[in-house]
């Protein structure tokens, strides 16, 4: 008997449905074709003993399994529940539908990765419904027009096409928790003491998408600033939402609320690969700039990484998307985020302070900062100084602005941005303007022409600051509610290139 049941493969952030043929006749044989990998081909002895454990059994015929399309490579153990059911389906045990996981020796349903992108397809495709570990049930019932059936074991699947139980469609309120915490965030900037230039400069960075550097010596805050940052982001659109949700769901990274509400925050360890960063490996994943797209992504003591690691970054913060290629197939990940990175100036973390327990030599501080290369520079649109907060800044009990009066500025200007950008394709806050639209919208009067020209002149500013200074001065107008770049919005754009300036990067 010729039974067709249906799984589903995820390749980079989107599925594909894949049908399984099993087929069982006269004979003795289990013969799987289809591309399978190891783990798929081991899937007979999972399913045997978790079929024996729940009072069935692998038919002693022969039995032949094609997993369809055969040109396409399936990989992982998400089949095993797929077979499984072709199986008792075949050889009449049950009656059949679609459904995929990993099973257990005792029949028991493993967490799956990629449940958001597998729902989504398997809406499209018109399929009423979609069965899945209970693990992973909120996470595809994010899908409308679908109904998700969380099971824990192969015998509630076996008992529902039986028609001896039923199972309740997992149903979730999307809205509900979308803006659940908001405005309770882990890290706000009311904790912080003193810093309000710096502060200013983060404000700046979020409102316009800007990446920014800052540069200070230990224990001035670097660290705990930039985990602040996610707090003032503008709460994600649902589209953000589920772009983000998607690639996390293809690492199984999801918590138990299914659709992601909060900015993603990632903060690697200087040791990581230019793979985990980047993404790829032997079965491609999405890397660390994935995880943080729509969020932040924070690199700390930047010249600690490998150079080879920072350069690997140089497209992805171009393009915004990551493409890796293999010789059977190519995958692309989404990578839009906004690069955080601190350092100290000097390899014992002092410069130019007399009073510095360590001091570094000329030599040690130029191949210190020559780690850093000048195309990832020219991709960080802010530069600033954090200094250590005097004693009577950490003693005053005063608290400070909090991230959701910031956050509040900040919507306010991503709101201009949208709605100059509206007729523009990909292009949504500041940081995204290419030459072109800098051009269109960054006008100048001859007052801001002539002190960004003196002060290109007089601080040895490098031409990549150009466009820079540009872009985030603009972000500057769209805080203070201008529609024009005015002198004072220029002369503060300039102050945050630091890394430019004679003395500092050669």
């Amino acid at each position: 008997m010729l039974v067709k049941i249906y799984g589903s493969a995820v390749f980079g952030v989107e599925a594909t449905t894949i049908t399984v043929e099993v087929n069982i006749d006269k004979g003795i044989g289990y013969h799987l074709v289809g591309l399978p990998d190891n783990a798929i081909k081991e899937s007979s002895y999972r399913i045997s003993a978790a079929l024996n454990n729940n009072g069935y059994k692998l038919p002693g015929k022969k039995i032949t399994i094609n997993m369809a399309p055969a040109d396409l490579r399936k990989e992982g153990s998400a089949y095993d529940l797929t077979l499984a059911i072709g199986i008792l389906a075949a050889s009449n045990q049950i009656k059949s539908e679609n459904v995929e996981e990993e099973l257990s020796l005792d029949g028991s349903l493993q967490p799956i990765k990629g449940a958001l992108p597998i729902a989504i397809k398997a809406r499209e495709e018109n399929f009423k419904g979609f069965i899945l570990p209970k693990q992973n049930a909120k996470e595809a019932a994010i899908v409308n027009d679908l109904q998700v059936f969380g099971v824990e074991n192969i015998k509630e699947v076996i008992d529902f096409f039986d028609g001896k139980c039923e199972l309740e469609p997992t149903i979730i309120d999307t809205r509900a928790e979308f803006y659940k915490n908001l405005d309770n965030p882990e890290f706000d900037f009311a904790d912080v003491k003193g810093q309000e230039s710096v502060k200013r400069a983060m404000e700046i960075a979020a409102a316009g998408g800007h990446n920014i550097i800052l540069v200070g010596p230990p224990g001035s805050g670097k660290t705990m600033l930039s985990k602040r940052l996610s707090s003032i982001l503008p709460p994600m659109t649902l589209q953000e939402a589920l772009e983000t949700t998607k690639i996390h769901s293809v690492v199984g990274k999801i918590k138990e609320n299914g659709l992601m509400c909060q900015r993603p925050f990632r903060s690697p360890h200087h040791t990581i690969s230019d793979v985990a960063l980047v993404g790829g490996g032997q079965y491609p994943q999405p890397g660390e700039i994935s995880l943080s797209h729509n969020g932040v992504l924070f690199l700390d003591e930047l010249p600690e990484f490998k150079r080879t690691v920072l350069e690997v970054m140089r497209q992805p913060l171009e393009d915004r998307e990551v493409t890796i290629s293999r010789a059977r197939f190519t995958v692309t990940y989404p990578s839009s985020f906004m690069l955080v990175a601190s350092m100290n100036p000097s390899p014992s973390g002092y410069f130019n302070d007399p009073d510095a327990p360590i001091t570094s030599s000329p030599a040690e501080m130029q191949r210190y900062l020559s780690k850093i290369s000048g195309p990832l520079l020219d991709r960080i649109d802010i530069h600033i100084e954090v200094n250590p907060v005097p004693f009577e800044k950490l003693s005053e009990e005063q608290l400070a602005e909090s991230s959701t009066t910031i956050r509040e500025r900040v919507t306010k200007a991503r709101e201009k941005q949208s709605t100059r950008f509206k007729k523009i394709e990909n292009i949504h806050y500041n940081a995204q303007m290419n030459v072109k639209q800098i051009r269109k919208f960054c006008e100048l009067s001859e007052e801001s022409k002539t002190l960004l020209k003196n002060a290109m002149e007089r601080l040895n500013l490098s031409a990549r600051a150009y466009d820079r200074i540009l872009k985030v001065s603009r972000t500057i107008s769209d805080l203070d509610n201008s529609e024009d770049i005015k002198s004072n919005h220029i002369a503060e754009a300039i102050q945050y290139r630091s890394l430019d300036r004679e003395g500092w990067l050669g």
